[in-house]
C-alpha cells in the first residue's frame, strides 16, 4: 500500500495498560516468536520478496511451514499455495513505416501486446483522430480503454510531448493474466500524423512468459457456521532488489509488509490455540500486491463473496499511527460497521480504532481488501502507517531496526481481542455497498 512514517518508541506502560484491560486469556504472541517471524520475512536472504523472481519462493515456503507448524489446514493446495499464472509480456520489435518513412520510436504508442501484427493500408481496421484541439489524457483514456475492436489512432503532432510521457507511464512490459475465459485483449495503435496517410506498414511482436504467482492461505474450519468465512491477511511481497544507497540494494520490506503478515501468523496460531471459533478463519498471505494486487484479486474472484462475513486486511503496523500508541486505523470506516463493532470489544482498554485519517488517498480501494470489498463484503484494511511522513517506504532502509515490535505487538492483541465477536459468529458486520456484481 501507499504508506510510512519513521518514530521508534516503545509503549513501555501503554502496552501494559493494553493487556491488563482486555478480558483474561492467552496472550496473542510473545514478543521472541514476532521478532523470529518479522526477522525472517525481512532478512536479507529474502532478497526483498519480489512476486516475479525466484526470490518469492522462499517466502512462501517460509509462510506455508509456519502454517503447517501452528496445525492451519491447507485451503486450495496441501502445500498452502493457491497457484495462479501471470503472462509477462514484453515488446520485441515495433516499427511504423508512413508513406515510405519510417517513424522514430517517440512518434507511435502501442497500447496492449499483440504476440504478432503486420497491418497495413489494405486491411480494414477501425481508425479514428485525436485532432489539434482535442484534450488528449481524455480522448487516449476513451480509445485505449473501450471498444473491443483493433484500432488505428492517428494524433496531430501537437500531442507528441504527451504520447511520450504516456508511453513511458506504460513502460515496455505488461502482465496479463492467464485465464480460459480472459477477453481477447484489442491493440490500439497511436501514431503522430497531422493527417490519415495513404499508405502505412505497422509490425510488432512481443515475447511471452508464462509465470507462476501463488497466495499461502491456511484455514480454520469454523465449529458451527462452516460456511461462513472471516479472512484475516496481508501481502508478503515487496519489490525486490532495487537501486543501491550506501552499498544496500535490498528493499526488505519489513513494515511494507513483513509486519502484516507477521501478525496474520501469530493470530493463526492464537486462534488455533484457543480452538472455539465458530466461523471459518481463513489466513491468507497475498502475492502480487506491490505489482496491481494480483493475488487478492485472484483470490477474490475464486471465493463466494455472500459467505465472506468479514475480511481484516493488515498493512504496516511498525510504528506508531497519527494517533499515538495503542490505535489502529481503519480504510473505509464509515463503509460498514466493522470499525464499530471491533472498537466495542476493546473498550475499557488504552487501544482505540480510528477511521482512515487520509480519505484523500483513496486507501479503501489501494490494498488487497479492494476485491472483496467492491463486492460488498466488509473488507477494509488495519494500518498505523503515517503515509504522508515516512521516509523509508519503499527503500532500501525498511529495515526490522526502524520498527518498534510492541506496535506491532499491541496491534496484533488489539485486532485478537476486536473480532472475538466476529469469530465466535455473535457478531456480524454490515455490509458494504457493492461497486460491482
Amino acid at each position: 500500500m501507499i504508506y510510512p512514517y519513521f518514530s521508534i518508541k516503545k509503549l513501555g506502560l501503554g502496552l501494559s495498560l493494553v493487556l491488563s484491560s482486555f478480558t483474561a486469556s492467552a496472550q496473542v504472541a510473545e514478543t521472541p516468536y514476532l521478532e523470529r517471524i518479522l526477522n525472517t520475512l525481512a532478512s536479507d536472504e529474502m532478497r526483498g520478496r519480489h512476486a516475479l523472481t525466484p526470490d518469492i519462493e522462499r517466502a512462501a515456503d517460509f509462510i506455508a511451514q509456519e502454517f503447517k507448524e501452528i496445525g492451519l489446514k491447507p485451503y486450495a493446495e496441501e502445500n498452502y499455495r493457491q497457484t495462479f499464472h501471470l503472462n509477462r509480456i514484453s515488446a520485441a520489435g515495433q516499427n511504423v513505416t508512413v508513406n515510405g518513412t519510417a517513424l522514430s520510436p517517440d512518434q507511435f504508442l502501442i497500447f496492449g501486446r499483440p504476440a504478432e501484427l503486420n497491418w497495413d493500408q489494405d486491411q480494414t481496421i477501425k481508425t479514428s483522430v485525436i485532432g489539434e484541439d482535442a484534450d488528449f489524457s481524455q480522448a487516449f483514456r476513451a480509445h485505449a480503454l473501450q471498444g473491443k475492436e483493433d484500432e488505428i489512432i492517428w494524433v496531430h503532432p501537437a500531442h507528441q510531448g504527451l504520447l511520450n510521457r504516456f508511453k513511458k507511464m506504460i513502460g515496455e512490459e505488461s502482465l496479463v493474466p492467464v485465464s480460459a475465459n480472459a477477453p481477447q485483449t484489442p491493440t490500439k495503435f497511436f501514431i503522430i500524423q497531422d493527417q490519415a496517410p495513404q499508405n502505412f506498414q505497422f509490425t510488432a511482436k512481443s515475447n511471452q512468459q508464462e509465470i507462476p504467482l501463488f497466495n499461502v492461505v491456511g484455514m480454520l474450519p469454523g465449529k458451527s457456521k462452516p460456511e461462513e468465512y472471516v479472512i484475516l491477511s496481508a501481502h508478503y511481497d515487496h519489490i525486490g532488489i532495487i537501486e543501491t544507497v550506501d552499498q544496500d540494494s535490498i528493499a526488505n520490506g519489513a513494515d511494507d509488509d513483513a509486519s502484516g503478515t507477521t501478525a496474520v501468523i501469530a493470530l493463526a496460531k492464537y486462534f488455533k490455540a484457543l480452538d472455539n471459533n465458530e466461523r471459518t478463519l481463513l489466513f491468507v498471505a497475498f502475492t502480487g500486491e506491490e505489482i496491481g494486487m494480483y493475488g487478492s484479486k485472484h483470490f477474490g474472484s475464486n471465493i463466494d463473496p455472500d459467505k465472506v462475513v468479514a475480511m481484516i486486511n493488515i498493512e504496516m503496523i511498525g510504528k506508531d499511527s497519527k494517533f499515538g500508541p495503542n490505535t489502529l486505523y481503519i480504510t473505509g470506516f464509515e463503509a460498514s460497521n466493522l470499525g464499530q463493532l471491533v472498537q466495542e470489544q476493546v473498550e475499557g482498554s488504552a487501544f482505540t480504532f480510528h477511521p482512515d485519517p487520509y480519505p484523500q488517498q483513496n486507501l479503501f480501494y489501494r490494498s488487497d481488501n479492494a476485491t472483496l470489498a467492491a463486492l460488498g463484503v466488509p473488507a477494509h484494511t488495519f494500518s498505523t502507517s503515517q503515509i504522508d511522513k515516512d521516509e523509508y517506504y519503499h527503500t532500501v532502509k525498511d529495515e526490522v531496526a526502524t520498527l518498534d515490535i510492541e506496535n506491532i505487538r499491541a496491534s496484533i492483541e488489539a485486532i485478537a481481542h476486536g473480532i472475538v465477536g466476529i469469530v465466535s459468529g455473535e457478531q456480524t458486520p454490515t455490509r458494504v455497498e457493492k461497486l460491482r456484481e
